[in-house]
């Protein structure tokens, strides 16, 4: 009964993550498909770049609420720690690979704040502050997001050495972190290369942006030829 109840809390939250609610607001507010612009991820950000900040702002509140209704949905069934870190899990795989998008989504930094709100609010309100503070300071929220990732796993590593957090909340934020981090690698890369896009900036259509590498490309080509 209890394995029954802990695989309904996992589809459950991997459900709930996967509601696009950035495509869903998007098509309300413009009538467009957010994946058509931009990054093609369906996260605030991209919202906020294409459709505005009013719009980036209620995705950002709903993807969050699913991280934190995942985690408590499951200690209302099971009063479980590991129930709990692995139905915010499943929100934040829901996100980032939602079965009603053909397993399209975004990066899961909301969802995966709001799990760990609901797990140890001061941590997860310390995360979206640094994630929200150092993107509206450098107007690199791609930044803001991985120094706030990377924040919370050592923050949660110090409470579970301490013996004041259980240390399934640590593997929650050490593991979903990880691959939250991970999602962020193409930003890693154009941050270091001086080249990642500040927001204030508008969501191109995916389909521009390719045309202009391609033009890029050749003019590249041209040049070493010529040489």
């Amino acid at each position: 009964m209890v394995g029954l109840k802990f695989a309904a809390i996992i589809i459950a939250g991997y459900l709930l993550g996967a509601v696009p609610f950035g495509i869903l607001i998007s098509r309300l507010a413009k009538g467009i498909d957010i994946r058509r612009y931009g990054s093609g991820k369906i996260g605030a950000t991209n919202v906020i770049r294409t459709v505005g900040g009013k719009a980036g702002l209620i995705s950002m509140l709903l993807d969050v609420a699913k991280g934190s209704l995942a985690v408590l949905f499951a200690w209302l069934i099971l009063h479980s720690h590991a129930a709990q870190a692995a139905a915010a899990t499943a929100a934040v795989v829901g996100h980032n690979w939602s079965v009603y998008i053909k397993f399209q989504g975004g990066r899961g930094v909301a969802v995966f704040v709001g799990g760990l709100f609901a797990m140890y609010w001061p941590v997860g309100l310390a995360t979206g502050a640094v994630v929200l503070g150092l993107g509206a300071l450098t107007r690199y929220m791609s930044l803001g997001s991985i120094v706030g990732v990377a924040a919370s796993i050592l923050a949660m590593l110090v409470l579970v050495l301490m013996d004041e957090q259980p240390s399934e909340y640590l593997i929650y934020s050490g593991a979903v972190g990880c691959l939250v981090l991970f999602e962020h690698r193409d930003n890693i890369q154009r941050l270091f290369a001086g080249a990642e896009r500040k927001l204030g900036g508008k969501g191109e259509a995916r389909e521009a942006i390719s045309l202009e590498r391609e033009e890029d490309e050749k003019v590249g080509g041209s040049d070493t030829d010529g040489r």
